[in-house]
């Protein structure tokens, strides 16, 4: 028993290590803050690692705890405010609007935070001297592992979070029988939670949301009334040694190896009620996973995760990382040191970021994932409407993690029932609204302030869900959930576009009114206002949902009567204009700016992530939109740094892109390589690991554009599984900077224009056959070439 013990211990040690350089973080040392622990989840439930010695914490959330009760954020005779809002911006009374905005908000209008469950504490009775210490996050397995030597024996713990089985599991074992001695408890920063013992090996931590004042100046909204009910249950399986009772913790005593079980559970059945039974909620999957082993757990999370993390295959140079060398080391270095296998990592992490914080079931992924251990988290870990949630799911589409998004359509689906509400009452029109954020209790009124009087947050939900059908050709997603997002959201823009008086610039164009260029400001005689009307990301939102509308009624042949007022008012909306800098004009006059460098560039939104500007069909406005990238300046959060390099990628420039990508890894990326915003916002992870797939592959539909963006650092390279427009599965082998093979793969017959710099070949695909296309049919002629680095 003892050789087989060591053995596998061994085994299990050297394979960990011999995967660890291509697809872990790696680390030397126990984090000593949370943006340093290690993350896990499966959707539902998530968890922070430490990995101390001799004492673990591991932080742990549930997906629908949050503060606050059920509430439709509807205020009172909100809507007699909207004409008069309406005309003191049309005369230029901006500052005097957005006083009286205040009693267009919603109520209350803060909305309510993402809060902690609690924590799971060990407290390990290793006398001895610690030493060989490693910490790892395996992106391939999904598991967390710390591993130790003391006194010639050596520890290990593995944490993985399962999807199939709904619970999360730590085993704890050795290379020597006998020498598992440690300490056990549940504790929560909620006041009021309760920890009880249940029999010699299980551990109850209960409570409810408990009424809160928040000062505002943490833009989290207050709540007088007691919310959800939680609970979580820790259970203890011990092979050899003992368990007994200590206090309000569990003491565990000479084991050989020790599993620990944990589910936790909330009160939620829905935004509208919180009645559920949280305990029982918790005894159901602990039930079903009583008589399993340690290893039935594992195969059956690692058969689960694997289906969706192993469809995409990233490398970019030789791997010449060393996996002796921390992951924050190799962050820190990479200002000034070349290492494009932690590219590949950061890409792949945002993969293993979105399965893990976004499976069907659970709530969308929010401002940090699945992931906040504060009461009061920046900005409420809420849903940001005006760009976060958006770039939260970008790489799902293209890095084929399709599942992923069912939580962001339940979330629309709620959000249309929610929205009409807010449409009807606000504005008296038909469809459904969306502002700037949302809770869990699916706010869709303006909040926060002037700024949050943006009512375009459901034109981009309504757009992202086409883009889905475009990459997918998902025809009962299109019929039965994207269509009828999508016609709502243009049915309200029909109702709420308003004409431009005589005297503006656009007279008789048909503008949204009030409006904002999200989170930005401009001069208007010499004050900084934000409120406006027909912001060019409104018109660029708006006709994406014109086009997208129109496509989708006659491919299923409905709604006739609605495509021709959509064809009518779709001819009155302004153009885009280009301002006195030569720049993509960000408002309906071209204003004096406030901050020059603002993080948003929300006017760029059809060059990325929409279609409608590129630089081979709309070149004055691609060079335009580059000439506002350029006055914008390459400074910013870690989720505008992302967005500018796919901007980048979309202009073709692939070096600039580059230098993008390098200052968010270095300078905006946490010792755990979260994004820093700062603080921790995960939108950064998520855009970022989309805007790389964007510098190997666009595509349209019956369009595909490889490397279109390759930087001068990626010299050679391989990518596998990524997913283009049409349906089409891509993998794309390259040296000396241009490409030497393109992998193609089809679910129908389908004949794609196949691009590479300026060449152009028309392939046809066969379904389910794989067309391999090589370097003679992709090179341009040599009088039409670029040149690569061969050259």
């Amino acid at each position: 028993m003892m050789w087989a013990l060591v053995t596998a211990f061994a085994t299990l040690l050297m394979a960990s290590q011999a995967r660890a350089s291509s697809a872990a973080l790696v680390y030397d040392k126990p984090a000593s803050q949370w943006n340093e622990a290690l993350p896990l989840g499966n959707g539902l439930m998530g968890a922070m690692v430490f990995g101390g010695v001799p004492d673990e914490r591991v932080q742990l959330n549930l997906g629908t705890l949050w503060g606050g009760v059920p509430n439709d954020y509807l205020a009172p005779g909100a809507a007699t405010q909207l004409k008069q809002i309406q005309k003191l911006i049309f005369s230029g009374k901006v500052a005097q609007a957005e006083t009286l905005s205040a009693g267009f908000m919603g109520d209350p209008k803060l909305l309510m935070p993402f809060q902690p469950f609690g924590d799971l504490r060990l407290h390990v009775e290793n006398k001895g001297t610690v030493s060989d210490y490693r910490r790892e996050l395996r992106l391939d397995d999904a598991i967390s592992t710390v591993s130790y030597a003391v006194d010639g024996v050596h520890f290990r713990r593995e944490t993985f979070i399962s999807y199939p089985d709904r619970v999360l599991v730590m085993h704890l074992g050795a290379d020597r029988p006998a020498e598992q001695n440690f300490t056990v408890a549940l504790t929560s920063p909620q006041p009021g939670a309760k920890v009880a013992l249940v029999g010699k090996d299980t551990i109850e931590l209960t409570g409810q949301i408990e009424p809160r004042a928040n000062p505002a100046s943490s833009w989290t909204g207050s709540w007088s009334k007691p919310g959800m009910s939680y609970a979580g249950r820790l259970v203890i399986k011990a092979e050899g040694g003992s368990i007994r009772q200590a206090g309000d913790h569990l003491e565990v005593h000479g084991a050989d190896a020790v599993t620990l079980v944990f589910s936790g559970a909330t009160s939620f059945k829905s935004y509208r009620d919180i009645s559920g039974d949280a305990m029982a909620a918790v005894r159901t999957p602990l039930a079903k996973v009583a008589q399993h082993s340690y290893e039935s757990l594992k195969n059956a999370h690692l058969a689960d995760y694997h289906a969706l993390f192993n469809r995409v295959h990233l490398r970019l140079g030789n791997d010449t990382s060393d996996d002796t060398v921390a992951t924050d080391q190799r962050i820190r270095d990479f200002k000034t040191h070349d290492d494009p296998s932690l590219v590949a990592l950061y890409y792949q992490y945002g993969r293993y970021l979105l399965i893990s914080s976004s499976r069907a079931g659970g709530q969308a992924a929010n401002l940090q994932g699945i992931w906040n251990q504060e009461l009061l988290p920046p900005w409420g870990s809420k849903w940001t409407t005006n760009i976060n949630l958006e770039m939260n799911y970008w790489p799902a589409e293209t890095g084929d993690l399709w599942e992923t998004q069912t939580p962001l359509w339940d979330l629309i689906d709620d959000l249309q029932v929610a929205g009409a509400k807010t449409a009807q009452r606000y504005y008296g029109a038909r469809g459904w609204v969306l502002h700037h954020n949302s809770d869990l209790w699916r706010a869709t009124a303006p909040v926060d302030g002037p700024w949050g009087l943006w009512p375009m947050g459901g034109v981009w939900l309504s757009n992202q869900m086409w883009d889905h059908y475009t990459f997918s050709g998902d025809e009962t997603f299109l019929r039965h959930r994207a269509y009828p997002a999508m016609k709502g959201a243009a049915e309200f823009v029909l109702d709420f576009l308003v004409e431009a008086p005589k005297g503006s610039p656009v007279a008789g164009k048909l503008v949204t009114n009030p409006s904002t260029s999200p989170e930005n400001r401009y001069l208007l005689d010499g004050k900084p206002v934000g409120l406006t009307y027909a912001p060019t990301m409104d018109i660029e939102l708006i006709n994406d949902i014109f086009n997208h509308v129109r496509a989708a009624a006659r491919h299923l042949g409905v709604d006739a009567a609605l495509v021709s007022r959509i064809d009518a008012a779709q001819k009155r909306l302004p153009p885009l204009q280009i301002g006195s800098k030569g720049q993509l004009q960000e408002w309906i006059e071209d204003y004096p700016e406030t901050e020059p460098d603002h993080r948003h560039v929300s006017h760029l939104y059809a060059l990325y992530p929409g279609h409608a500007i590129s630089p081979d069909k709309t070149p004055a406005l691609a060079k335009a939109a580059k000439r506002s990238l350029e006055l914008r300046g390459d400074g910013g959060t870690g989720w505008s740094r992302a967005w500018k390099i796919a901007l980048w990628a979309r202009l073709a420039d692939g070096d600039h892109a580059y230098k993008l990508l390098r200052d968010l890894i270095a300078e905006n990326t946490l010792p755990n390589m979260f994004d820093n915003h700062p603080p921790f916002q995960i939108d950064g992870n998520f855009g970022g690991a989309a805007a790389i797939a964007e510098m190997l592959m666009q595509s349209r539909i019956g369009e595909l554009t490889v490397l279109p963006a390759l930087p001068s650092r990626w010299p050679e390279g391989e990518v596998d599984g990524l997913r283009a427009r049409g349906g089409l599965r891509v993998g794309i082998t390259w040296r000396d900077g241009a490409p030497t093979e393109v992998r193609l793969l089809s679910k129908a017959a389908t004949s794609v224009h196949l691009r590479y710099q300026h060449h152009d070949v028309v392939v046809a695909l066969e379904p389910g056959k794989q067309l391999i296309v090589n370097a003679a049919r992709l090179m341009p002629p040599a009088n039409e070439r670029q040149p690569t680095m061969a050259d």
